[in-house]
C-alpha cells in the first residue's frame, strides 16, 4: 500500500513539475512577445488591420493651341456606408433626411434607401453599395447630407475616387493625344503626348489610411489623407482644333471613297514647325476607319515621286543644271544594270526640260540628270541628304518613330542601281513627317526646322517650360535655288501632275507621288500596291502651312495616283483653312483703347479696392485667380471653366494669406 501511494506521489510531482516547466515556457513566450518581439507582432497586426493605400494623382489636361481641352481627369466616386459607424441615436435621427436627400440626387424612392439603410443597421453591414460613377460635385453634396456631414467614423460614409482620362472632342488625333495604360502585371506603357510627358503630366499620388473593416473591405481612418495627392501640369499642344477637324475629314472623305487601308495627314505652321493638325486613320474590318496607329510619325517607307524634290534641289544648288536643260525622256524607258526606269506615262515625254519633267513627275528626265550628275561621286548627292538630317530620325519626342533609310556609297547596301532608284524615290525610306520638313524647308525660306507638338507646359496661368522652334538645317539650299524650286513646285500644280486641284483663285505649290509597294514581290500579284502623296504648302506665294497627305493601297479600280487620291485632300484642306475663315485687310490700331477691356479693369480694380470678399461666379477663372492673388489671398482651383462656387461666401472680410477654394464649371 505505501508503495502505491509512494508512486501516486511521484505521478503528482511529475505532473505539477511538467506543468511548472509549461507555465515557464509559456511566461518566457509572453514576455518574448510582449518585449522582445512586440514591435514586430504589434508591426504586424497593424498591417493586417491598417495600411497606407495609393490616392492617384489627378494627371494635368491636355489643351489645344485655341485653348480647347483635348484631354482631361474627371474624378468618379463610388460610395458606401458603414452601418456599424453611427451611433443608434445619430443614426435613427437623421435616417430619413438623408433618404430623402439621396432621392432626390440618385432618383430612387426615399422608402427604398430607409429600408436599405435599416437593413443595412440590423445586419451590422459595414460596406452597403450606395452609387457608383458619381461626379466630384455630387460627391461633395452628398458628403453635406445629414448623418454624413459628421465625418466619416461618424456618419459612416465611405467614399472611393477612381480617376477616368477622357478625350472631350472624341476620337480625333487620338492617337497624338496618346495615353498612358498599366497592366495587370504592374507593367506601365503608353503612347503620344500623354506617354512622352508623363513626367509632367502626372503629378504625385498621395497616401490614405485605411483600416479594415471585414474580409477584402476598407475604411478610411479619417477625412483628411495622410499625403495629398498633387495635381500634374497642363500641356499646351500645338493642334488647333479647327484645323484638325478639317484634316480629320478631309482624309476620312478620301478613305472611304478609295476603300483604302490606311492613310495619314499633317498639316504645319511653316515658320515654327509646329503641328497644327495630324491624323492617322485605319481601316477596320468592318470597313470603318479609326485611329490604331500614327503613320505619320512611325511608318518609315520609300516615299516615290515626292523625293524629287531634293533631286532639284542638289542639281541646282551644286550649279550642275539648270531647270531649263533639255533631256530625252527615251520612250519613256531606260535601263541601267539591266533593271528598267519606266515613266508613268506611255511612251515618255519626249525631250523636255528638266523643270518640265518634275512637273510631270518624269522618273525617266529626273534619274538621267541625278545619274549624269552624280555617278562619278555619289557622296555628294547622298552627303546632302545627310546634311539635311534625313538619314537619322528627327528625334521626336513620341515613343515608335520611324527609322529612315538612306544608302551609303562604299558600303555594302550601295549597288549599282542605289543612285539612279534613289532619282526617283526608291530604295530609301523615309516617315511622312521627314518628307514634310523638307517641303516645309522649301516654304520657310530654306530653314528646316524639327516638327513640335507641345508649345508649354503650365500650372494653371504659370509656365514651367516653354517649346521654342527648333532649327534642324538653317540653310539648305540658296536663296537662287530656293526661287526656282518654288517656282517649278507651283508650276506642278499650275500646269502639272497636280493640275486637276489648281484653282486661280487660291494658290498652292508641291508634289504628287505614287509609289509602289512591295514591288519586289511582283507588279501582278496581290503583295503589291500603291501608296498615294501629295506634299506641299499654301498659299504659293507666302506660305502659311506646309501638308502632307499620303493614303495606301487605294482600290486600284478607282485610282491610285497621287494626284488624284491624296491631291484632293491637300486641296481641302488649304481651301477650306482659308475660305471658311472670315478675314480683314483692316489694319488694326494697337494703341485703342478696349472699351469692354476699360469696364472690366474698373469692374474688378473696384472689387479689388472694396475690403470684403466679392462675388466671382460666372467670373473666367483665370480672372478670379488673378482678381483674389491682387487681395493677397491664396487661390485653390478645382476644375477648369467658370467660377461656379466659392469656399467664402462674398462679404466676409479679407484676410491676407486666407485661402479661398474657388470651383470651376
Amino acid at each position: 500500500m505505501a508503495v502505491e501511494e509512494k508512486n501516486i506521489s511521484y505521478r503528482i510531482y511529475l505532473v505539477a513539475f511538467a506543468i511548472v516547466i509549461m507555465a515557464t515556457g509559456i511566461i518566457v513566450k509572453l514576455t518574448n512577445i510582449q518585449w522582445v518581439e512586440g514591435d514586430y507582432y504589434r508591426k504586424l497586426a497593424k498591417d493586417r488591420t491598417v495600411k497606407n493605400f495609393v490616392i492617384p494623382a489627378n494627371k494635368g489636361n491636355v489643351y489645344s493651341a485655341d485653348g480647347s481641352l483635348l484631354a482631361t481627369s474627371i474624378p468618379n466616386y463610388t460610395i458606401r456606408f458603414d452601418a456599424v459607424a453611427p451611433k443608434k441615436e445619430d443614426f435613427n435621427k437623421n435616417v430619413e433626411a438623408l433618404s430623402d436627400s439621396l432621392s432626390i440626387l440618385l432618383g430612387k424612392p426615399s422608402s427604398y434607401y430607409l429600408n436599405e439603410f435599416r437593413k443595412a443597421k440590423a445586419n451590422k453591414n459595414r460596406y452597403m453599395l450606395l452609387a457608383r460613377g458619381l461626379s466630384y460635385t455630387e460627391y461633395m453634396r452628398v458628403k453635406t447630407f445629414p448623418l454624413f456631414n459628421l465625418g466619416a467614423n461618424k456618419g459612416g460614409l465611405i467614399s472611393e475616387q477612381k480617376t477616368v482620362r477622357e478625350h472631350p472632342i472624341g476620337m480625333i488625333a487620338n492617337r497624338t493625344i496618346g495615353y498612358e495604360r498599366e497592366y495587370v502585371d504592374g507593367g506601365v506603357d503608353g503612347k503620344g503626348i500623354e506617354w512622352a510627358f508623363k513626367d509632367y503630366i502626372n503629378g504625385k499620388d498621395g497616401k490614405v489610411l485605411k483600416q479594415k473593416i471585414a474580409k477584402g473591405q476598407w475604411k478610411p481612418i479619417s477625412d483628411n489623407n495622410q499625403v495629398e495627392p498633387q495635381d500634374g501640369y497642363d500641356i499646351i499642344s500645338t493642334i488647333d482644333v479647327y484645323i484638325q477637324d478639317i484634316a480629320h475629314h478631309a482624309l476620312l472623305k478620301q478613305l472611304e471613297y478609295y476603300e483604302a487601308e490606311h492613310g495619314c495627314v499633317v498639316v504645319m505652321e511653316t515658320k515654327t514647325g509646329e503641328v497644327k493638325a495630324i491624323s492617322n486613320l485605319g481601316r477596320a474590318e468592318d470597313g470603318s476607319y479609326s485611329e490604331t496607329l500614327n503613320y505619320a510619325v512611325a511608318e518609315s517607307h520609300e516615299p516615290g515621286s515626292t523625293f524629287k524634290l531634293i533631286d532639284l534641289i542638289a542639281l541646282l544648288d551644286d550649279k550642275k543644271v539648270d531647270t531649263s536643260k533639255v533631256y530625252d525622256s527615251h520612250g519613256g524607258d531606260i535601263t541601267y544594270h539591266n533593271r528598267h526606269v519606266r515613266d508613268s506615262k506611255k511612251g515618255g515625254y519626249g525631250k523636255v526640260s528638266l523643270a518640265r519633267g518634275f512637273e510631270l513627275s518624269s522618273n525617266t528626265i529626273m534619274v538621267q540628270a541625278v545619274y549624269e550628275n552624280y555617278k562619278d561621286n555619289p557622296m555628294e548627292f547622298v552627303g546632302r541628304i545627310n546634311k539635311m538630317g534625313l538619314n537619322k530620325p528627327l528625334g521626336l519626342p513620341f515613343k515608335g518613330e520611324g527609322v529612315p533609310f538612306i544608302p551609303q556609297p562604299k558600303t555594302k547596301r550601295w549597288n549599282g542601281t542605289s543612285l539612279p532608284w534613289m532619282a526617283f524615290g526608291y530604295g530609301v525610306s523615309m516617315t511622312p513627317l521627314q518628307s514634310l520638313t523638307v517641303y516645309n524647308a522649301v516654304a520657310n525660306n530654306g530653314e528646316m526646322v524639327k516638327p513640335i507638338f507641345v508649345k508649354e507646359i503650365k500650372e494653371w496661368n504659370k509656365t514651367i517650360k516653354k517649346f521654342d522652334k527648333e532649327v534642324i538645317n538653317p540653310k539648305i539650299c540658296s536663296d537662287e535655288t530656293l526661287k526656282k524650286v518654288r517656282k517649278v513646285l507651283e508650276n506642278t500644280v499650275k500646269r502639272g501632275t497636280g493640275s486637276k486641284l489648281y484653282s486661280k483663285d487660291f494658290s498652292m505649290a508641291g508634289k504628287t507621288g505614287t509609289a509602289q509597294v512591295d514591288y519586289a514581290k511582283g507588279k501582278h500579284t496581290d503583295a503589291m500596291y500603291y501608296a498615294s502623296s501629295f506634299a506641299g504648302y499654301f498659299p504659293a506665294d507666302n506660305p502659311k502651312y506646309s501638308c502632307i497627305v499620303i493614303i495606301h493601297k487605294p482600290s486600284k479600280s478607282k485610282g491610285f495616283y497621287g494626284g488624284d487620291v491624296s491631291g484632293p485632300v491637300f486641296k481641302r484642306i488649304a481651301q477650306k483653312i482659308f475660305t471658311d475663315v472670315p478675314s480683314t485687310n483692316e489694319i488694326k490700331n494697337l494703341n485703342r483703347k478696349s472699351i469692354n477691356q476699360d469696364k472690366d479693369y474698373a469692374k474688378y480694380s473696384d472689387l479689388v479696392s472694396k475690403e470684403t470678399i466679392p462675388n466671382v461666379q460666372g467670373m473666367a477663372g483665370m480672372d478670379a485667380v488673378a482678381l483674389f492673388e491682387n487681395m493677397k489671398m491664396k487661390v485653390k482651383v478645382i476644375g477648369i471653366g467658370k467660377v461656379k462656387k466659392q469656399s467664402i461666401p462674398a462679404g466676409e472680410a479679407i484676410v491676407k494669406n486666407r485661402t479661398i477654394t474657388l470651383e470651376l464649371s
